[in-house]
């Protein structure tokens, strides 16, 4: 389905015409990012005395899947996790759409895996600063893209 916004050029926001989508959002990211690592460390504080302390043999790895679910549901709700939408910012598909929940998937898992090794994470952040669209390592391999939310949505 395409989108018939004129706005839009391949179905997202032409960074050349309306930079307006893409002003602030690296650093809202990166705000995002640290508010989301809070929320998942209080989600899976939350969850340790449910499991009578034993989570505390495995935390690391609770830490992990809380995030890993975490992610890919406030993904799929609205193209944004909590503190994305706390920095008015949102995800794009390559169609110009809000995620659904395969792209959010997809999402989550390329973002887990180049967090789990330096170089995607190194070249993920690089992308980020130097491509028009701010688009990082699963961004550019999804087509998707991190734009401020339109006010009317």
């Amino acid at each position: 389905m395409r989108n018939a916004d004129p706005m839009m050029t391949d179905m997202q926001p032409d960074p050349e015409r309306h930079g307006a989508f893409y002003d602030g959002v690296l650093s809202k990211r990166l705000l995002a990012w640290v508010l989301d690592m809070v929320l998942i460390g209080l989600i899976t504080a939350l969850i340790v005395p449910f499991t009578a302390f034993t989570a505390l043999f495995f935390l690391p790895m609770l830490y992990l899947v809380v995030g890993f679910v975490y992610r890919w549901v406030t993904l799929t709700g609205r193209s944004a996790t909590w503190g994305m939408r706390l920095l008015n910012i949102e995800f794009l598909d390559r169609n110009g759409q809000r995620f659904d929940a395969a792209t959010a998937l997809l999402h989550t898992f390329g973002y887990s895996v180049s967090m789990a090794f330096v170089l995607p994470q190194v070249l993920s952040v690089g992308l980020m600063l130097m491509s028009a669209r701010g688009q990082g390592l699963s961004d550019l391999v999804l087509g998707s893209v991190a734009i401020n939310s339109p006010a009317l949505r």
